[in-house]
């Protein structure tokens, strides 16, 4: 049994901190940004406690740190800023593959006194979706493709970024989209990268060189989102690590470099029977299904109030801009990359829907 077993219970958690020999554990909670919050325990401390207490506020801080200054969050008849229980959720542990010592890293859910989930907390937000989904019968499937860039080494916030120098010992200079020559400059980073990831149990697929100077995409295999979303958190902790031991940074701001292409996490998007297993966007004759087509009518009425979520900072704007590879309208075509829902060509089986709104710096 590993650390990634959907049927994981704390006895078998246990097992592999001791198989794994491990002395820390990251005790992880992704606030409203996707930035890692939490505190690091001695592995015996955390077998003691197995859970610890944060503010409820910090799930809510800014992407700069600050806490919010009203919200859920605290009291309405006094600001007492409450706590919150967080628990470990044995399905998230892996092993921190750059640490010095052995060290685990598990995401925790947040919970009240009163032993229920934190509304507010990004995974109890993606749980209550997946559980609607469950009720009506029905398994939602996503595949992530997420951008990025790598920058040169930038030590004074005032500096503008500059496209990373490679094994050639040369900066890029132009824009590189597909070129395998222009990957290879990374080719030591890129194999950490996915050693790492594999060590992490990590399902990544794909890597590709996007548009911009420096720019490249990660994709994901299809599975459950819940699942995803957290690999998603981890791959982007683990490429600022990795990018840091070459010497390099990466990014996934939406627009990092004026005149460059924008970051997106493009996610396809499709939804299978739990009677049958089969893909609900198509008819037995393969055709279109009319819940494929409720389901872009459905994106297309709410990613306009989804925005906050989608893009949700101020230079998340400055990539959906015109002449640009990332959309500014909630149109919808088949094989059409000018379009904020996009239907690429598939089979039947394999029918889904991609939204290409979101940027890289949303939360997963």
């Amino acid at each position: 049994m590993t650390a990634t077993d959907k049927k994981m219970t704390f006895n078998d958690l246990e097992n592999w901190l001791n198989q794994n020999r491990v002395t820390e554990v990251e005790c992880l909670v992704p606030d409203l940004t996707g930035v890692a919050r939490g505190k690091i325990l001695p592995r015996e401390k955390f077998t003691e406690d197995r859970g610890m207490r944060l503010p409820q506020a910090v799930v809510a801080m800014g992407v700069t740190g600050e806490f919010p200054a009203s919200g859920p969050y605290y009291d309405v008849i006094e600001p007492t800023d409450r706590d919150m229980q967080l628990r470990p959720d044995p399905t998230t542990a892996r092993i921190v593959p750059w640490a010095t010592d052995p060290t685990a890293q598990v995401i925790h859910d947040c919970f009240d006194h009163d032993g229920k989930l934190v509304p507010f907390a990004p995974r109890s937000v993606l749980r209550r979706v997946c559980e609607l989904f469950d009720a009506e019968g029905l398994d939602p499937v996503v595949a992530p493709e997420l951008e990025f860039y790598l920058t040169a080494r930038n030590t004074d916030p005032n500096t503008l970024l500059k496209p990373p120098i490679g094994r050639s010992g040369r900066a890029e200079t132009s824009r590189q989209s597909y070129s395998i020559d222009a990957v290879n400059e990374f080719d030591p980073l890129f194999e950490e990268i996915y050693d790492y990831c594999d060590k992490m149990k990590l399902n990544v697929d794909t890597l590709i060189h996007e548009a911009g100077a420096g720019q490249m995409e990660i994709n994901f295999f299809h599975a459950h989102p819940l699942g995803l979303a957290d690999e998603v958190f981890f791959f982007k902790r683990t490429v600022r690590e990795s990018a840091l031991r070459h010497d390099l940074y990466a990014t996934f701001m939406a627009k990092p470099i004026a005149g460059e292409p924008g970051s997106a996490m493009h996610v396809h998007q499709s939804i299978l029977s739990k009677a049958t297993g089969k893909n609900i966007f198509s008819n037995e004759d393969g055709t279109p299904s009319e819940s494929f087509y409720h389901y872009i009518g459905g994106l297309q009425r709410y990613i306009p109030a989804a925005m906050v979520l989608v893009a949700p900072y101020v230079n998340s704007y400055r990539r959906l801009s015109r002449h640009t590879a990332a959309p500014i309208n909630i149109e919808w075509g088949h094989d059409n990359r000018t379009v904020g829902i996009r239907s690429p060509i598939s089979s039947p089986e394999a029918r889904r829907v991609e939204n290409r709104v979101i940027g890289a710096d949303a939360n997963p």
